[in-house]
């Protein structure tokens, strides 16, 4: 809740943004997949994955649209397998090239978890997206799969921005599937591709000249959080908000930009992270992250942490309502957390399994003095002081369990003892209590 305190009553103030608790993204429904007319072999075209799924419209986070035409291979098939092969080894999958090609993924956390098979299939579909190969075969004939593959190159490749999508087409020869041909689908042509690299680089440059000179992990990690956030608006209705461009291009997205942006500029940093496919409470699909801090893995959700977000997501906010009440531009309770945390109010689905997060060495309340696993009054004092010096205009403490988040509240609010920390004079102060987040904020 959020109220007014004063030293004989508490005087609620109406306003619920800062409490906002895990609601969508805004995310649109849309099919995956279509069964088009089969098509005489050698002429089986791939179909394109519909002007429905143009980047200014929102899929649920993580899913992009693989489209299927079926094909009779009749009586060519020689030659095409020559002619198969010949397309192959033109974009670079030839048998020599292969290993190599499969070694250069090694390292990124969705590839690293798939079998060999599936690895091959991952490095073929990136092959043939970083080339804009078409009708291109590759070595599997489960469909499943191969969207499991092609999910897992987009989860590791924030950089591949281009892409929206997939077409296949199957051929057969009676009953029996001889092969599939894979196609990206794009919204960009290469020169619009090439423009944005450009772009891109330019909001990368700028934004990693500012990282503190000897920064460690953690710091990196919260560095590029309220970046993005302080460059950011929360548009459901932003351009190319499935991926990076959104950000560093037009500063407005949803939560599958925010999170591959966040991916981009962490790995320019050396910071491990991976994008993370799930659902909130209400059951509308989300992206957030995954980061290694450490050694240690933490989730970090900044849609979450951003005020356009809370503030387009709270019923009858209004950014005037917020700024009027000096509510924060930027909640940290999502950065690097463990998954019971994030589970409160987060579902994760991802494509491949997750490591289970505990560490809490990384968590922000943690790192910035404000985690507080007993009611100490001397840290408390620190705290109010350590802020008032940093100029800052609210205090957020977050509590180890809910027995001390009860007691800290008795202790602040209904014994009073916020106004000792407190350099006010006037007998007012204005607070927020989640208790979900087991977190109290005071504004000073």
């Amino acid at each position: 809740m959020l109220g007014k305190y004063q030293r004989k009553s508490i005087i609620g103030i109406g306003l619920a943004i800062w409490l906002f608790i895990g609601t969508s993204c805004g995310i649109v429904e849309n099919d995956r997949q279509e069964r088009l007319p089969a098509e005489s072999y050698g002429q089986g075209e791939s179909v394109g994955s519909g002007e429905e799924n143009r980047e200014e419209d929102e899929l649920p986070a993580g899913e992009h649209p693989g489209r299927e035409v079926e094909a009779d291979s009749g009586a060519a098939e020689a030659d095409g397998e020559e002619d198969d092969e010949t397309a192959r080894e033109a974009i670079g999958l030839s048998a020599e090239k292969l290993p190599l090609l499969m070694a250069a993924q090694e390292g990124k956390y969705n590839f690293d978890r798939l079998n060999e098979e599936e690895q091959l299939v991952y490095t073929e579909i990136y092959q043939i997206l970083c080339s804009r190969g078409e009708n291109i075969k590759i070595s599997c004939m489960d469909t499943e799969r191969i969207e499991k593959a092609f999910q897992c190159v987009l989860n590791d490749h924030p950089e591949i921005f281009e892409v929206d999508g997939y077409t296949f087409t199957k051929y057969t020869l009676g009953e029996e599937l001889k092969k599939i041909t894979f196609t990206g689908t794009y919204h960009m042509d290469s020169a619009q591709v090439e423009d944005s690299r450009k772009r891109i680089d330019g909001y990368v440059q700028e934004c990693l000249a500012g990282v503190p000179a000897g920064a460690d992990e953690y710091e990196k990690v919260k560095y590029v959080y309220e970046y993005i956030i302080n460059h950011t608006e929360y548009n459901a209705e932003a351009a190319h908000n499935q991926n990076v461009c959104s950000v560093f291009l037009y500063g407005e997205s949803v939560c599958q930009g925010y999170a591959k942006a966040m991916q981009y500029l962490l790995d320019k940093l050396g910071v491990f992270s991976t994008l993370v496919i799930g659902s909130v409470s209400d059951g509308e699909g989300h992206a957030w992250n995954l980061v290694r801090i450490d050694g240690e893995y933490y989730y970090v959700d900044t849609t979450w942490g951003d005020a356009s977000y809370r503030m387009e997501e709270a019923e009858g906010s209004t950014e005037a309502a917020y700024q009027e009440n000096n509510l924060p531009a930027i909640n940290y309770d999502y950065l690097c957390v463990t998954t019971e945390q994030l589970c409160r109010t987060h579902r994760i689905e991802n494509v491949t399994e997750l490591p289970l997060c505990t560490s809490m060495s990384a968590n922000y309340y943690v790192r910035e003095g404000a985690y507080f696993t007993s009611l100490d009054e001397e840290k408390l004092q620190e705290l109010f002081e350590r802020e008032y010096a940093k100029g800052s205009t609210y205090v957020t403490l977050k509590c180890s369990e809910e027995a001390v988040y009860r007691q800290m509240g008795e202790f602040l609010i209904e014994k009073q003892e916020i106004f000792h920390y407190l350099d006010s004079r006037d007998g007012v102060v204005a607070y927020a209590d989640n208790e979900e987040q087991m977190s109290l904020s005071f504004w000073l």
